[in-house]
């Protein structure tokens, strides 16, 4: 679910952006060589061009967003994530669609990665798919053709309509209190060190921004907690720093790599409940 600015409106449906709109939000997608200094194993295969055979076997680009650096040489050739629908179901109206996500760099510091995810049209986010939960194919910068990334994001739509069936079996299974606050806390885990310490309580995270998203079922949950986290915006006026100031407001994660731990992260949690409870959840957390 990648963040979008808090006061970004509504996003409803998607179009298909052209060349001129993906270099205006990921200009990386079109560097003519690699970065300086890379090592000789290393092919280089612009990210244009699989663009451009995407298109062709049916996929439009739909969204594209670029790394931050702070490093002058890095910049044109930084990772950068491109997400993919297919072209005959842009229109089509729903509360979600499947996408087909893109991360690629050349800077040798990603290689090109497929992932599965959804768009929700009611929030205009895009959600990640967990690995451990569904396959995502990673292509090393050797020897490799743009055909190789066509048949990978193919592999991975197979996956499709088992996503679609998890997000119904989401929709099925009723939290209890308990059960979503573990969930909660879970989450705040995910970005902040503890409990204690983190600038709001679990159950800010719980807080609904829409009435679609009121209810106690495993994809409402998910969905708020997944949105209050990322998107940020939050005040808890019932905490303070160690100093006695109180916290800003929690910040939208605008970190490209951060967007996809937290994403998946969500999504195996998520996961995870479903199947084993309060217990479970907490038990899945790194150490």
């Amino acid at each position: 679910m990648f963040a979008l600015n808090p006061r970004t409106s509504f996003l409803q449906t998607r179009h298909e952006l052209t060349d001129d709109d993906l270099r205006r939000h990921a200009p990386s997608i079109f560097a003519g060589q690699a970065m300086q200094g890379v090592s000789d194993r290393y092919a280089f295969l612009p990210t244009a061009q699989v663009v451009s055979r995407m298109r062709e076997a049916g996929w439009a680009p739909v969204e594209a967003r670029e790394q931050r650096v702070r490093l002058e040489g890095r910049a044109g050739f930084q990772k950068h994530l491109l997400r993919f629908q297919r072209r005959d179901l842009i229109a089509v109206k729903g509360e979600f669609a499947a996408e087909i996500c893109l991360v690629n760099s050349h800077d040798r510091s990603s290689a090109y990665q497929i992932h599965a995810g959804l768009f929700r049209f009611i929030c205009g986010n895009g959600m990640m798919v967990a690995d451990s939960t569904f396959e995502r194919v990673s292509i090393r910068h050797s020897g490799f053709t743009p055909d190789q990334v066509i048949d990978a994001s193919f592999q991975v739509l197979d996956q499709i309509p088992q996503i679609t069936a998890h997000v119904e079996d989401f929709r099925a299974r009723r939290l209890s209190p308990a059960e979503s606050r573990a969930f909660a806390e879970s989450a705040l885990l995910l970005r902040y060190d503890d409990l204690q310490t983190a600038p709001i309580a679990a159950d800010k995270l719980l807080q609904s921004r829409r009435m679609e998203d009121a209810g106690d079922n495993l994809w409402n949950v998910f969905n708020r907690v997944s949105e209050n986290l990322l998107r940020g915006g939050l005040k808890d006026f019932t905490r303070r720093k160690a100093d006695g100031h109180r916290f800003p407001r929690t910040r939208a994660v605008a970190g490209l790599d951060e967007n996809i731990r937290l994403n998946k992260s969500l999504w195996h949690l998520a996961s995870v409940l479903k199947e084993h409870g309060e217990a479970g959840v907490m038990e899945s957390l790194p150490a």
